[in-house]
């Protein structure tokens, strides 16, 4: 299942060689909601895994931008103690910047899981009716 969220680009790290055959980059994008006059703003770390690493690199620091990413869960044991991971896979990045130059329009990935959430699969309704 794919998730989206838009923030602003506040930090890009450099791509890490983990193995001779595994890199990964991480990012984080500020998220400020206003909930009951009361503004809560989240830092929201991203990793991004093998070619997809140079996502973030057309975008600046700054820049607003949405992400689109897949939540990842792994458990680990070592010594005896486990323990869990999660990760927030991000897959795609695009400027939320009107008309820029070379902004790819997104394709779409979940053709397979749309209506997944009207209770019965694509049943024919369009996408705007409520599954009650």
């Amino acid at each position: 299942m794919s998730f989206e969220v838009t923030g602003k680009l506040v930090v890009k790290y450099n791509t890490v060689q983990r193995s001779e055959s595994f890199k990964t980059r991480e990012f984080v994008i500020e998220k400020s909601d206003d909930i009951n006059g009361r503004v809560i703003t989240n830092y929201i770390k991203f990793q991004s895994v093998q070619d997809r690493t140079a996502i973030v690199d057309r975008h600046n620091e700054g820049e607003m931008v949405k992400v689109y990413f897949n939540i990842k869960g792994t458990r680990w044991e070592k010594d005896g103690k486990v323990n869990y991971i999660t990760n927030l896979d991000a897959w795609r990045i695009e400027s939320m910047m009107q008309g820029t130059p070379g902004a790819d329009p997104m394709p779409n990935y979940n053709t397979s899981q749309e209506g997944s959430f009207s209770g019965g699969g694509n049943s024919g309704n369009s996408g705007d009716d409520l599954p009650f």
